[in-house]
């Protein structure tokens, strides 16, 4: 089945478009999609990413998958659709399934947060390890604490090589383990399974 997966990020350049594109479609060829790839297209904002989605659904582009931050937590009874609409005021499209949204919860920071391996890949001897939040319940810390976190536990790493937006939060996804992601991260888990079962 042809599976595409329009993904908020990349910011307005072609150059961190590719970034992103790039840093999630090795994290699910990790993930074992190697050879049954869904095509990633970063779409920016999050809603030039609904856009883009609302607009594959018309034009019948195939299985379209929607991946945004859920940007603050959402409650365990409440599918991805009902958070969206309840905080961005985004309808679900006739048709789709409830599979189709798909949450980076709180946000993209907390899949960084929850690869300590990762992050030491990338930051190495600079990483502050006692800045960072647990990775226990890590999908229950809100969205500015974890990007507080991730910003003083890499504070030492000086101007050009901290975490921040763009190209080095894609070098981060770039390295990260889908098997640790799973083991820490509900929404990560299910869009795993919804990839499985579409490809």
């Amino acid at each position: 089945m042809n599976v595409r997966i329009y993904v908020e990020g990349g910011g307005d350049g072609n150059k961190l478009h590719r970034q992103c594109r790039e840093a999630f479609s090795s994290l699910l060829e990790k993930a074992g999609f190697k050879d049954r790839m869904p095509r990633v297209i970063a779409s920016g904002g999050r809603n030039q990413a609904y856009n883009d989605f609302c607009t594959a659904i018309k034009q019948d582009k195939g299985y379209v998958i929607l991946l945004v931050d859920s940007e603050e937590l959402v409650n365990g009874n409440t599918n991805a659709w009902a958070h969206l609409e309840a905080r961005d005021g985004w309808q679900k499209p006739n048709g789709t399934e409830d599979e189709q949204a798909q949450l980076m919860t709180t946000c993209m920071e907390t899949w960084v947060m929850a690869d300590r391996a990762a992050l030491n890949i990338v930051f190495s001897n600079c990483l502050t390890q006692g800045s960072l939040l647990s990775q226990t319940n890590i999908e229950s810390k809100a969205k500015i604490d974890v990007q507080d976190s991730l910003e003083r536990a890499t504070s030492q790493c000086g101007r050009d090589r901290k975490y921040q937006k763009g190209r080095r939060s894609f070098q981060a996804v770039e390295q990260l383990n889908p098997d640790t992601l799973k083991q820490h991260l509900t929404h990560f888990r299910r869009l795993i399974a919804t990839l499985e079962s579409k490809l």
